[in-house]
């Protein structure tokens, strides 16, 4: 019974044959009416820190978004990043790592960076059809998500992963080991490998230089806004000295940001701004998640992927590129918001079967729902060709040779630093 009717979700996820947050509810109303687990199993994604941390997202991303101050951000390096193409690229880039620091959403994120991007290719002679706008505007999409994967609270199945991972093992990640873990190889240098890759895929040169700005003073919002945001960013570094959880840190931060008069977000911007669908989506993929491990349904699938699967603790490099290839598949069936929910309970199978701690494996994951080899497998590129009009030819070709280079590239390097850190 359990095996079905998370098939059956996992089937109404990946085909899209109703919204993500109808699924989400015929999750819920089936598995009650079934008897197939307690409530406190089902619905406990609400319980979880990754609910919260994807609502206080959207208030911080609003937050920032209404107080003017990212937009401030990118009209200051304006000036510098349309002297060349390639400078417009990789500064693109870097934009949308860094502007994932501050601000946990991807899709807040597209919504604010496509149009200061595209306006920035408007006046550097990149029109409609050009190349270099779609590879400006495929550099937004695939920056925004693919790089933040490398900070904990900064996407979508990071959250979910990390829920996950909280109600399943109970074990909690910590921002900072996370992001020495991650970043190098899966934020700088992947970083670098996709703007190198739209380069080549998308050559082109600019036709104009955007003048540089007399800068404003900062309004009393910004300001305070942006003192809010540094200590929120300082709390979810030091969360291993004060013990306090991204999530919960920035619930409080979202909190000052909704409070009357000194915030920053109205009443009314919360209820229609504010993704709830979204958040619902993730609630009951938690719960799937939970269900599949208090089931024993995790353990059976693990086992049987055992048998079949070369893992071994004599070949370290082939068991780490298997479970790697492993998350990848799966990301062709449950997309990348998924991928965590069904991978997760089958890690403590894996780390069994290749002598990895179980906190390696789980960390594999990332390199699977990361890097999607299709666009369809993650939301926020798909948005991101939609509201440029990229072609899909266009994105598919970019999936593939970014992926070829992670995994013939960057996944032997991430081997290799897991390796010097002692994670392995």
């Amino acid at each position: 019974m359990v095996a079905a009717l998370v098939a059956v979700t996992i089937a109404l996820w990946a085909s899209g044959r109703f919204p993500e947050y109808l699924t989400a509810l015929i999750f819920f109303a089936a598995a009650m009416i079934l008897g197939v687990a307690p409530a406190s199993v089902i619905f406990s994604g609400f319980a979880s820190a990754a609910f919260w941390l994807i609502l206080s997202g959207y208030v911080i991303g609003i937050a920032i978004t209404r107080t003017g101050l990212a937009a401030r951000v990118a009209r200051l390096l304006a000036s510098r990043l349309t002297r060349s193409y390639p400078r417009l690229v990789f500064g693109t880039v870097a934009l949308t790592y860094a502007l994932a620091f501050v601000m946990p959403s991807n899709m807040g994120r597209i919504a604010l960076l496509m149009p200061i991007i595209l306006a920035l290719a408007d006046s550097a002679g990149l029109r409609d059809g050009r190349p270099g706008r779609i590879g400006l505007a495929l550099a937004v999409g695939f920056g925004t998500f693919q790089l933040s994967a490398s900070i904990l609270p900064a996407n979508v199945p990071n959250l979910v992963m990390s829920g996950t991972i909280e109600a399943t093992y109970g074990l909690h990640l910590a921002y900072l080991p996370y992001l020495l873990l991650n970043a190098p190889v899966l934020g700088l240098l992947k970083g670098v490998a996709l703007a190198l890759c739209i380069l080549v895929l998308f050559p082109d040169r600019v036709e104009g230089v955007v003048a540089a700005e007399p800068p404003t003073p900062l309004s009393a919002p910004e300001i305070r806004l942006a003192i809010l945001l540094l200590v929120t960013l300082a709390l979810w570094i030091t969360d291993s000295l004060h013990g306090m959880a991204p999530a919960w840190v920035g619930l409080a931060a979202a909190c000052l940001c909704l409070l009357p008069r000194i915030g920053f977000v109205t009443a009314e911007e919360f209820g229609t701004q504010v993704n709830h669908r979204t958040a619902i989506y993730v609630a009951a993929i938690l719960g799937l998640a939970a269900l599949v491990a208090e089931s024993g349904l995790g353990t059976t699938i693990g086992t049987a992927l055992l048998r079949h699967a070369p893992l071994s603790a004599d070949a370290p490099f082939t068991s780490f590129a298997t479970i790697t290839g492993l998350t990848t598949l799966l990301n062709f069936v449950v997309t990348a918001n998924g991928v965590p929910a069904i991978f997760t309970p089958l890690a403590q199978a894996l780390a069994d079967g290749t002598g990895f701690p179980l906190m390696t494996v789980l960390m594999i994951q990332i390199i699977g729902f990361a890097t999607p080899i299709l666009p369809y497998q993650s939301a926020p590129i798909v948005v991101a060709m939609g509201m440029a009009r990229v072609p899909l030819g266009a994105a598919i070709r970019l999936c593939l040779l970014l992926s070829a280079i992670t995994f013939a590239v960057l996944v032997p390097i991430q081997y290799l630093w897991a390796g010097w850190l002692g994670a392995l």
